[in-house]
């Protein structure tokens, strides 16, 4: 039997060294593998390339690792919530390759699937297609790298044609990511909008560390409810239901409405 199963969040990440590429889980607040996070944090990794939807807040997920200086790199879709990135993009400390959301997630199955790149109409007759949004800012607030134009081609005939951008696949180094369940073998079950980006990092990661609430035996899994296979996982690690959670913003109905 192949036994996953790593008896804590810091050994897991132990080996993750600098320099190197995540792809991380968590949409919003929902789903962050806060604890394998806050093990990266406290060993003082740096120097990171992070390829996640959005990089959390200022003061959880991927944001305290922003806080600490430790991403070179964010490849995300949505960066609305965190002053902190906003900071450190506009001052030349962070790198940002912003990619449209269906985009960045096709790119990460892709990865997995072991497919290179594939073409799609998302992003075309935009600085997506055509290149020119800023990734880096100098000091002084000029771009100092800007991104490339990206090959378009037209498909279909007549009034069926389409243009359609060229965008490549991704892989990482390492995948971080949270589940509610999970076996022994790496089978892994999501909850709801944790399921989002969570499965797909876990695909283009060449070392998978998943975080779960429960860990089960294998065989107690029902095949039928696996989101991820176990061939994706690499290493479980059991961090109980309790793990915090946090809102990402609070909204409460008024009363009769």
């Amino acid at each position: 039997m192949i036994d996953k199963h790593w008896p804590s969040a810091a050994e897991a990440v132990a080996d993750i060294p600098d320099g190197a590429s995540l792809a991380v889980g968590g949409f919003g607040l929902s789903g962050n593998p806060i604890a394998l996070i806050e093990a990266l944090l406290a060993q003082g990794t740096t120097d990171l390339s992070v390829v996640s939807n959005n990089c959390g807040v200022d003061d959880w997920g991927l944001g305290i690792l922003l806080g600490a200086h430790r991403i070179r790199k964010m490849t995300s879709s949505y960066v609305g919530e965190n002053k902190e990135f906003e900071r450190q993009f506009l001052t030349g400390e962070l790198e940002l390759e912003l990619t449209p959301q269906g985009t960045l997630a096709e790119k990460l199955r892709a990865g997995g699937a072991g497919i290179a790149a594939f073409f799609t109409q998302t992003g075309v007759g935009t600085q997506v297609a055509e290149g020119g949004l800023p990734r880096k800012y100098a000091p002084d607030g000029t771009i100092a790298v800007a991104s490339p134009a990206k090959d378009v081609r037209t498909f279909g005939e007549g009034d069926d044609a389409r243009e359609y951008v060229l965008e490549e696949a991704i892989t990482t180094d390492f995948a971080l990511v949270h589940a509610a369940v999970g076996d022994r073998h790496g089978n892994l079950v999501f909850t709801k909008a944790a399921r989002n980006f969570n499965p797909l990092a876990a695909m283009a990661g060449r070392i998978c560390i998943a975080q779960v609430e429960h860990l089960v035996e294998p065989g107690e899994l029902d095949p039928d409810r696996v989101h991820l296979p176990g061939v994706y996982v690499h290493r479980v690690v059991e961090v109980g239901p309790d793990i915090p959670k946090r809102i990402e913003r609070r909204t409460v109905a008024t009363e009769g409405v």
